[in-house]
């Protein structure tokens, strides 16, 4: 992969990681349409590192949030900031069993399987146009909702399914606020990606020569810098019931990706 490939890889890691039309999706489909030249595991390192540029563009948007959960916490009471940790917490279970416990088939998902990406593009698509019709509430994430918008995480690793739209969408269908539902969404994901990430990075399953060095450097700061513009703009987009677009976009794109890869 050249530096200039990884710069699109980037941008569209960045864009698509926060506005649902998944962004693991979108990275298998471009790989594809490069040759597909990377091995499973040179593919499946540079996607964790992109997600990991998303994941700190998140604490930056998120910054005074994180910081009054962590000055919650450390006040040793049952607060606020307590509750919404747990909350966290308890969504992250999912996700977390099955990527200890299923993660040699995930990284051989992430190996172009444009059929399978398509597919679950359309699912997206449903979910996000179901989303979009929910009634608008003022109700807070509760405990169940929480294992409930887990299990979409969880399904979610797939790729094509959007993490976003997926949990977001299950919390607004299950009446959650909207702006709520995009703060808990985002920040739910950020310890599982910097967990996933130390554990890549301090394992010997990847082997990445050393000139994909200035590639992957260049596509974390265009994930990084795009993700802060992305970010921002999806939690307007929620907040005025604008996600049937992204289901239209979805819907077409699982589509072409389908009839592509039936035809090969």
């Amino acid at each position: 992969m050249n530096w200039i490939e990884a710069l699109i890889l980037g941008i569209i890691q960045g864009l698509t990681e926060f506005l649902p039309v998944s962004s693991s999706g979108h990275l298998e489909i471009v790989k594809v349409m490069f040759g597909g030249g990377l091995v499973a595991e040179e593919s499946m390192f540079m996607t964790v590192m992109l997600h990991g540029a998303t994941a700190l563009s998140t604490i930056v948007i998120f910054r005074k949030e994180i910081a009054e959960i962590f000055a919650g916490l450390f006040q040793f009471k049952w607060n606020e900031q307590t509750i919404f940790s747990l909350k966290i917490i308890i969504s992250m279970v999912p996700a977390a069993l099955v990527g200890v416990l299923f993660n040699d088939q995930i990284e051989e998902l992430f190996a172009g399987r444009i059929l399978l990406v398509g597919s679950m593009l359309m699912l997206t698509a449903v979910l996000l146009f179901l989303a979009d019709k929910a009634k608008t509430t003022n109700k807070d994430v509760s405990y169940w909702d929480a294992v409930i918008i887990g299990i979409s995480q969880a399904i979610a690793i797939m790729p094509g399914i959007s993490r976003s739209g997926a949990t977001i969408s299950t919390s607004v269908l299950l009446g959650v606020d909207r702006s709520k539902a995009a703060r808990f969404s985002f920040l739910m994901v950020v310890p599982l990606i910097l967990g996933k990430m130390a554990k890549d990075l301090m394992s010997s399953d990847f082997t990445v020569a050393g000139e994909s060095f200035l590639p992957i450097t260049i596509g974390f700061i265009a994930a990084f810098i795009t993700g802060l513009f992305a970010c921002t703009w999806m939690i307007q987009l929620v907040k005025k019931s604008k996600l049937t677009y992204f289901a239209i976009y979805c819907a077409v794109v699982g589509v072409a990706a389908v009839i592509w890869a039936l035809a090969q």
